[in-house]
């Protein structure tokens, strides 16, 4: 079951940063107001709309790697209000997110959509499953024709998660989000040029009466 953020975020050293610096009053407020629930449908549908996303993980050594993960739109899955899973494909085989997990499972994601200035940060505890053993799993979360380079499914059984403030989001915007967004423009355009090439004709059909 997810819990409050604050709850694994806020660490003894946080809070005393905080309270040194002034928010930590403010902070406590909001912990107390926050519950720890699953991902709701607006999370779920959120996640199943991204195309990429970024994950922490830390090494035996003790230094983090973050990793950018991307793919068609879905292609991380919502599993149950706790669990996210997605299909591992082939790459350059150096397997750090993976090799980091067997010895600490605990990550961190952050998923982004620049378009509106949205992030949601997401504990979780990594696991990792081979194809063979859950095949129902394998056919939800292998995108169509990536079945021969699939390697296995990463879950995500997420510990907490909460939206970040969009102040410093730059936005940013997909080639297939502005043509979406140039779609009514262009169709506006065609009718502004069909509209002339009718004048014309008029007109030329007028000179020659």
């Amino acid at each position: 079951m997810a819990r409050n953020y604050a709850s694994v975020a806020f660490t003894t050293e946080v809070k005393a940063l905080q309270e040194r610096y002034g928010s930590r009053k403010a902070y406590a407020h909001l912990e107390q107001r926050m519950s720890g629930t699953g991902l709701t449908e607006n999370e779920t549908h959120f996640i199943q709309a991204r195309d990429s996303f970024y994950i922490a993980s830390i090494g035996e050594n003790g230094f983090p790697y973050i990793q950018h993960r991307g793919g068609k739109k879905g292609f991380l899955r919502s599993i149950d209000p706790n669990t996210l899973a997605f299909a591992e494909l082939r790459g350059n085989k150096q397997y750090i997110s993976v090799g980091n997990a067997v010895t600490n499972p605990k990550v961190s994601l952050i998923l982004m959509d620049y378009a509106h200035q949205a992030r949601l940060k997401i504990y979780a505890d990594m696991e990792t499953v081979d194809l063979n053993d859950r095949p129902e799993l394998a056919d939800l979360v292998i995108p169509e024709g990536y079945e021969s380079i699939s390697e296995r499914i990463i879950l995500l059984h997420v510990i907490a998660y909460d939206w970040n403030c969009p102040k410093y989001i730059t936005q940013r915007y997909s080639i297939e989000e502005i043509n979406e967004m140039l779609t009514p423009l262009q169709e506006h355009v065609r009718d502004l040029e069909s509209e002339i090439i009718r004048l014309k004709e008029e007109r030329q059909a007028n000179v020659v009466k």
